[in-house]
């Protein structure tokens, strides 16, 4: 019983120490995460630009000069 219960018992330093690994784990998946999620926004928005340049001088070959 007593093995049982050490696993909840704050005062484990092995609990602590494995959860402060986790945590450090975690914070460093969502750092990754949002450096992917910028980049690709910002690779997104240039896609976005492009395809707009490219309509507007497509339309503006078709209008009579």
């Amino acid at each position: 019983m007593a093995k049982a219960l050490i696993g909840h018992l704050h005062s484990d330093p092995r609990t602590t120490a494995r959860l402060a690994a986790d945590n450090a784990r975690l914070r460093a998946r969502v750092a990754d995460l949002e450096a992917l999620t910028t980049r690709l926004k910002r690779d997104n928005d240039a896609l976005v630009a492009a395809r707009a340049d490219e309509l507007l001088e497509r339309e503006s070959d078709l209008q009579p000069a």
